[in-house]
């Protein structure tokens, strides 16, 4: 009885202590809190409006990699796509803004001011000639940063816009049509079966959809 009152009374204090102040972590421990917060942040935002005053302020001052990238394009109006991707410090961060937009006054102040490598590409371009606009696009169609890469089939991985949509796909139509950041990837891989793995994570619209399917098939 007298060791669970014990036990008792230190949780108790425990507790409280706990509670009575913050608590601190090492220099260590903060760096890796940030790092969970530093990739793949702001990405494909802003993309696939039509009207005006749309896709503006998006994916700036990010610090880490794969930041910012993709924003702000294919919109149809006036003062579109503007004011995207600035401001990063890391790798692959402010590229692919303000592309393939139609109107007035769209695709400006682009992928400004940032530090490291890799930043600030291809922003407020036009389409070249494989049919892409912006940075680090395969396919065909694409506009934005890192769309449509290393897919096995030409039907795969095409007219995406944003970031990071339609990559790493197998089989045939996977991976197309997708506006946002993070759609339509890893589709279609490893299958043995005929005709398998295909037709997937297309059209999709926000982030992290259609990824992942028809994997696997004997």
């Amino acid at each position: 009885m007298r060791a669970i009152l014990i036990s008792a009374v230190a949780f108790t204090v425990g507790a409280t202590a706990a509670m009575a102040g913050p608590v601190k972590l090492s220099n260590t421990q903060l760096d890796q809190t940030a790092a969970g917060f530093s990739v793949g942040n702001g990405n494909g935002n802003g993309n696939g409006n039509i009207g005006s005053g749309n896709g503006n302020f998006n994916g700036n001052v990010n610090f880490g990699a794969g930041n910012g990238n993709g924003n702000g394009n294919g919109n149809t109006g006036s003062l579109n796509g503007n004011l995207n991707g600035s401001a990063n410090t890391g790798t692959a961060n402010g590229d692919g803004n303000g592309n393939g937009n139609v109107g007035a006054t769209s695709g400006n102040t682009n992928g400004n001011a940032n530090t490291g490598s890799l930043n600030g590409n291809l922003n407020g371009n036009t389409y070249n000639a494989s049919g892409n606009a912006g940075f680090a696009n395969g396919g065909t169609g694409n506009v934005g940063a890192f769309n449509g890469n290393n897919n096995s089939s030409s039907t795969s991985g095409n007219n995406n816009v944003g970031a990071f949509n339609g990559n790493n796909n197998g089989g045939i139509y996977n991976g197309n049509g997708n506006v946002g950041s993070f759609n339509g990837n890893f589709n279609g891989n490893n299958n043995t079966a005929a005709f398998s793995g295909s037709f997937n994570g297309n059209n999709n619209a926000g982030a992290f959809n259609g990824n992942f399917n028809g994997n696997n098939n004997q």
